[in-house]
């Protein structure tokens, strides 16, 4: 029945292919498939596979049918995907319609969410690197060398207030760098 359905007729007025018609009376036909008959899957997947007998340079054209694997009656995105990968059959997903409809929703609609997802990531790491070692270790090394130049300044004894209290601006300063670093790790990718 499945081989009847999909295979295009056509008569003078008109052509028939009776996709539309089994995914409108049927919308979960892949999932039924998948619990029920798995065997039947790549007959349903092959008829909606057309290919030409005319071969040109070599190269036949092909013509998949995926709307109804792509997108539901409502307009949503179709969850036919997800019950081929909920049946864990390595030959189901590697069925040349599977791999159009799965290469196609990750290059024009997955990839860009994903690449903001991760870019926000690697940002928000930056962040929390920058706050929790780099500025860390720079104040500490501006302590250290704030200790060493107030001894030496000491024995000097030459306008030594002004030189530390720049130096101790300096390190109010980088507190204040990770202070706020730290809030917009708290509040922005914890919260």
């Amino acid at each position: 029945i499945i081989v009847d359905l999909l295979t295009i007729r056509a008569d003078r007025d008109r052509y028939y292919y009776g996709m539309d018609t089994l995914f409108d009376r049927h919308p979960d036909i892949i999932k039924r498939l998948c619990a029920d008959a798995p065997a039947l899957l790549p007959t349903l997947l092959n008829g909606l596979i057309w290919r030409s007998r005319v071969t040109e340079s070599g190269l036949r054209r092909v013509n998949y049918y995926i709307k109804h694997l792509v997108v539901d009656a409502n307009g949503d995105f179709s969850p036919a995907i997800e019950w081929i990968t909920n049946a864990r059959d390595p030959k189901m997903v590697c069925h040349p319609v599977v791999a159009m409809v799965t290469d196609m929703v990750w290059t024009r609609a997955a990839f860009r969410s994903f690449l903001v997802g991760k870019a926000w990531f690697l940002f928000t790491l930056l962040v929390f690197v920058v706050s929790q070692s780099f500025l860390k270790h720079i104040e500490h090394d501006v302590a250290e060398s704030q200790a060493e130049k107030a001894a030496t300044e000491q024995r000097l004894v030459t306008g030594s207030e002004d030189v530390t209290v720049e130096r101790a601006h300096h390190v109010e300063s980088i507190r204040i760098a990770i202070f706020s670093c730290r809030c917009f790790i708290y509040v922005f990718c914890l919260g």
